[in-house]
């Protein structure tokens, strides 16, 4: 059997649809070679070459001219983080002009809607929904945390005394006009419910999850990216999470922590918040993912968070925030947190 003809180089490497191997000449017949696989009608692709998002995508556009790319993987392109499943999903997501045809591809999931000029913009050659749209699309699909989450990298912003300056993708208040100009979309409560939740300034879809589970837990709200600042420390240190009243902060700890470099840096961070005389919790990622960890057990109308550096509850509590303690708070609604050398005993008394 001889071996089927070269393709042009601009076609050889990447997926491509069938007018596009017209336009250069190539045989149908060609197109139906062993070395091709069909993905979708009149779409082919390298055999055994692999294919990022935007090159999976570019054909179909070329089929459907009209068609944008929008919702998870609009999210995708953006950078928008999404929950595993959703980011691990190989089907794309396009949506055509209401009133145009349905779309019916293998390996596309079709969307008719009316998209105004400004939720439309343009990276490289591909067209797409804007990061607040396709943040609107998903709310449907998302659970309310992993859209506050996506809200929340959405219009963080910081400048710190270290790093690079964060800029938001879409500042809160022009996020807050958008939604508030929208009308008939039935997700739209549950868009205005995660912005409710939506803070500036969070690093990452974690912390995010951790000051949510605080919050459900009926905790005052800590300060997201909580500066610290004392005549005892040289520079000012940067809190995850945190609450001045009572001097405690909350770090969040992923795995990039674990590098020496991270670590180092982790150390004299450390060191200057107790220096400053504030109290600091670390929660890791295991912490964060088990719904039973000690660290996340908020129990509402208890002293105890159990937690502590021992088994035993004697050795729950070993350092009282705000001069306070359980025999002498009965006469505060939220009274106080505890820091345990383990890692963390917030500790709240409701009369």
């Amino acid at each position: 059997m001889r071996n089927a003809p070269d393709l042009p180089p601009s076609l050889g490497r990447r997926s491509f649809a069938l007018p596009e191997s017209d336009a250069y000449g190539v045989p149908r017949s060609r197109t139906r070679a062993r070395d091709l696989k069909t993905v979708s009608r009149a779409v082919r692709v390298p055999a055994g070459v692999e294919q990022s998002l935007v090159q999976r995508i570019r054909p179909h556009l070329v089929l459907l001219p009209d068609a944008v790319v929008s919702d998870e993987t609009a999210a995708r392109l953006h950078g928008i983080p999404l929950p595993p499943h959703m980011e691990t999903d190989d089907v794309l997501h396009l949506t055509r002009p209401a009133g145009s045809a349905a779309i019916d591809r293998k390996g596309v999931c079709g969307h008719r809607r009316r998209l105004l000029p400004s939720e439309i913009v343009q990276v490289g050659s591909i067209r797409l929904t804007s990061v607040v749209r396709a943040w609107m699309d998903m709310a449907g699909r998302m659970d309310l945390d992993d859209l506050v989450a996506a809200a929340d990298w959405m219009v963080s912003e910081y400048q710190r005394d270290f790093g690079e300056r964060r800029v938001p993708k879409v500042p809160l208040a022009e996020l807050h006009s958008y939604v508030a100009a929208l009308r008939g979309n039935r997700f739209l409560r549950r868009a205005e419910e995660a912005l409710e939740l939506t803070r500036v300034g969070v690093d990452s879809p974690p912390e995010t999850r951790l000051r949510l589970m605080m919050l459900r837990g009926q905790l005052p709200e800590f300060a997201v990216n909580c500066r610290i600042d004392s005549p005892r420390i040289h520079r000012a240190v940067w809190a995850d999470l945190g609450a001045r009243k009572y001097r405690v902060c909350v770090e969040y700890d992923g795995l990039h922590h674990l590098t020496p470099e991270q670590q180092a840096l982790d150390n004299e961070r450390d060191a200057l918040t107790a220096l400053a005389g504030w109290r600091q919790i670390k929660i890791n990622r295991l912490q964060l993912r088990q719904p039973g960890s000690p660290c996340l057990r908020l129990s509402a109308g208890h002293w105890w968070i159990t937690a502590g550096e021992g088994r035993g509850p004697s050795n729950r509590a070993t350092w009282a925030a705000d001069g306070l303690s359980p025999r002498n708070s009965r006469s505060s609604p939220i009274s106080g947190f505890f820091a345990s050398s383990a890692g963390l005993l917030l500790v709240r008394h409701i009369q």
